[in-house]
């Protein structure tokens, strides 16, 4: 069976959670970013091809 104790992620060896948690909102603005660039081209095709 499953072992249901909780995970102790701090002191687990060989993790780099700075690491994570900078990949991840590294991710985000990525994103972020991208969902503005469609945003602004979805507008212009409105306002150019209509």
């Amino acid at each position: 069976m499953a072992e249901h104790a909780e995970v102790e992620y701090a002191t687990a060896m060989g993790n780099d959670y700075p690491a994570h948690e900078h990949t991840y909102r590294n991710f985000v603005t990525l994103v972020k970013a991208t969902l503005a660039i469609v945003v602004v081209i979805v507008i212009l095709m409105a306002f150019f091809l209509t």
